[in-house]
């Protein structure tokens, strides 16, 4: 039962308000969103329902009711107390989405994420490091998820994401981090999020892209400074050194066999 009472108190959200700095911020908008929706819900169904059982037409009544009618005043506050409520919601609104999209903090960490039919790539700026992703292989057997492309972040720091695509519309999401970014060919996007919770989080492509959208994963690992400073090293040791640019090659995607493709790797 507890844990039913956390998913709703979290507006049956994939996320809790400790994920990043702005998890609770978006629970909270979700969560007053409905409840207004639904005191407006609860008056409009009462005044229909009242209007229904006062104004029913009686037994024996065979007169015929007035068919216009006009009073000013209640239109006057039919017409105001809308435009009200939606004002009120509008800048309740705007003024969330102006602190989640704010980026006029300096970010202690800058990624690219570069869409791609159908996987991902990292470059890892600040460090001039890449991860070349692959496309996941869903075969249905365990295991699977280890071989995801990986996102390394650490904990407590402000990541700026730049987001990219190689290709056609992609759209990146961590659903834990409650944000999405499209990512269009030929515009970049940004923004900004701190995460706050250590842990490994899934993420995918939320824009059908093509014939393995289903298969455009990638995992999400928030880690400690000096466990993200190691990944980060390993990637130079790799040779994994510089960024992979948006230059388009098919092949960029696959390392193995698929229905109507071919076998090709990263270049």
């Amino acid at each position: 039962m507890s844990g039913c009472a956390t998913g709703w108190q979290n507006g049956a959200l994939p996320s809790t308000p400790e994920i990043t700095n702005q998890t609770g911020r978006i629970i909270d908008l979700w969560n007053y969103s409905w409840i207004a929706a639904l005191a407006v819900g609860v008056i409009t169904w009462g005044l229909m329902l009242w209007a229904v059982a006062v104004y029913r037409k009686r037994k024996n009544d065979e007169k015929l009711p007035v068919q216009s009618r006009a009073n000013i005043p209640l239109e006057l506050m039919y017409t105001a107390v809308p435009l009200v409520m939606v004002a009120v919601l509008f800048r309740w609104t705007a003024t969330d989405v102006a602190e989640i999209k704010d980026m006029s903090q300096p970010a202690d960490v800058h990624v690219q994420v570069i869409g791609k039919q159908w996987a991902w790539d990292f470059n890892y700026l600040d460090d001039d490091v890449y991860y070349a992703g692959v496309q996941a292989k869903l075969t249905g057997e365990p295991g699977v998820e280890e071989t995801l492309p990986t996102l390394y972040l650490p904990v407590g720091e402000r990541v700026e994401f730049i987001i990219d695509s190689r290709d056609v519309i992609h759209s990146f999401w961590i659903p834990a981090f409650l944000y999405k970014q499209d990512m269009i060919p030929g515009r970049t996007n940004h923004f900004q999020v701190v995460p706050l919770k250590e842990g490994t989080y899934q993420g995918k492509c939320a824009e059908l892209c093509g014939e393995y959208h289903s298969a455009m994963l990638f995992n999400v690992k928030v880690v400690d400074r000096a466990e993200y400073d190691a990944y980060i090293q390993s990637l130079r040791d790799a040779g994994q050194t510089g960024s992979i640019g948006l230059e388009y090659n098919r092949l960029q995607s696959t390392d193995l066999n698929l229905p109507g493709g071919s076998e090709g790797g990263e270049h």
